[in-house]
């Protein structure tokens, strides 16, 4: 399935809206504005929330944890390297990986070394914008939520309290 994530220019706070290959809206992402860290919730279009972020804060590098029905779901880092972005994923449905070409535009992510989504950010735009294939049978609200913890680490400069 392949989605388009665009962050809204013109909100108070951090503010998605994640749209099917069709042009459909699907999800919308809120940041909460006054906070240590960043804190964003996932919405479906029905207003249900179905994910929350949290970043966590004082860490060496960007950390942050990802809830699924107020349970801890998974734990985002992102590695130390130099010319690439990288960033290791511990959750409950196994071990993933999420690896950035050398500008921090374009990303693969791997669930235990198997391919299962590609990212790519819009070089111009107005806000943050970027593509989503996700491979068939996958969680896609649990991929797209990872690609919006790449986009508060990597292009959000209010995010990196901590962090680079």
């Amino acid at each position: 399935m392949r989605y388009q994530i665009k962050q809204k220019v013109f909100s108070f706070g951090d503010s998605f809206t994640i749209k099917d290959d069709k042009g459909n809206d699907r999800y919308i992402v809120k940041g909460k504005v006054f906070s240590f860290g960043n804190k964003l919730r996932m919405y479906n279009m029905k207003g249900q929330e179905l994910v929350y972020i949290e970043q966590k804060i004082f860490r060496f590098l960007p950390e942050y944890n990802i809830y699924f029905k107020d349970l801890l779901y998974a734990t985002v880092k992102k590695e130390f390297s130099f010319f690439r972005p990288r960033f290791n994923v511990v959750s409950h449905m196994g071990g993933y990986s999420v690896q950035g070409d050398f500008w921090g535009l374009d990303f693969s992510i791997y669930r235990e070394g198997k391919h299962v989504a590609q990212v790519s950010k819009k070089w111009i735009s107005w806000g943050d914008s970027y593509g989503v294939d996700i491979v068939e049978g996958e969680d896609d609200p649990f991929i797209l939520t990872l690609v919006i913890v790449i986009d508060q680490v990597l292009h959000n400069s209010s995010s990196n309290n901590s962090s680079s």
